[in-house]
């Protein structure tokens, strides 16, 4: 099945030139275009694309904008989540650290190799994340200065969709991303996003660090049994 791309750019030659180099790889498919953060927002409702293409400066509603609206939680499309991947020919941190608390699954920049773009498409589509190395070296720079214990605040829990703090809140009782997706009966590639998520608005390193910002936070309290599965009665595994 082929990856369906929108792409929102307010140049239209900057489309056409990702869209012709799209169009030749076989598992790609670009099923539409945007000139604008709302456009791109309309769309996705119609085209339900698998990843959006998303400059991060454009009129109206800009990328970062636009990313967190699309990244909230639909009720209506749990198991279809939009991967967003932030285009730029700047990669200053506002914007990079805008775009990863808005949501965005990537973050690439225009003068990147097209190998690099296709690949993070196909990553991003997977469930996991991508960053250009420029920023993946800054965001690493940032966590290596930071002590153990420099955790999120309580009240950095509220960036959080509450189907996100619901995966976190999963993750710190000790379940796996599989275990995960059959408690929450949709697929292991919808728990990579939102774990994804997590740590980008949270700015963790990784799975270790992201259950001790759940006690730590108090959005988990030791003793506390795991939520029930759906349609269960008690606590999971009983």
């Amino acid at each position: 099945m082929a990856i369906h791309v929108l792409l929102a750019d307010d140049q239209p030659l900057v489309r056409a030139g990702l869209k012709m180099l799209l169009d030749a790889e076989s598992d790609i498919e670009v099923v539409g275009e945007a000139g604008d953060g709302q456009s791109a927002v309309d769309q996705v409702d119609q085209l339900h694309p698998d990843v959006v293409l998303m400059d991060v400066r454009m009129p109206g509603i800009d990328g970062v904008q636009a990313t967190k609206i699309l990244t909230a939680d639909r009720p209506d499309d749990v198991n279809h989540l939009v991967n967003v991947i932030i285009l730029t020919t700047y990669h200053v941190d506002e914007a990079v650290y805008a775009a990863l608390r808005a949501g965005a699954s990537g973050f690439l920049l225009k003068d990147a190799a097209p190998n690099d773009l296709v690949a993070a498409i196909r990553t991003v589509a997977s469930g996991d994340a991508w960053l250009a190395p420029p920023v993946a070296r800054r965001l690493l720079s940032d966590f290596a200065a930071r002590p153990d214990h420099h955790l999120p605040a309580p009240g950095m829990m509220q960036k959080l969709t509450p189907r996100e703090r619901e995966v976190l809140v999963l993750v710190a009782h000790g379940l796996s991303n599989t275990e995960i997706a059959n408690h929450l009966i949709v697929g292991e590639a919808t728990i990579k996003t939102h774990l994804g998520r997590v740590f980008m608005k949270l700015g963790l390193r990784d799975r270790a660090q992201a259950v001790t910002a759940a006690y730590q936070t108090g959005l988990v309290k030791p003793g506390e049994h795991p939520p029930t599965r759906f349609g269960n009665k008690g606590p999971i595994g009983r």
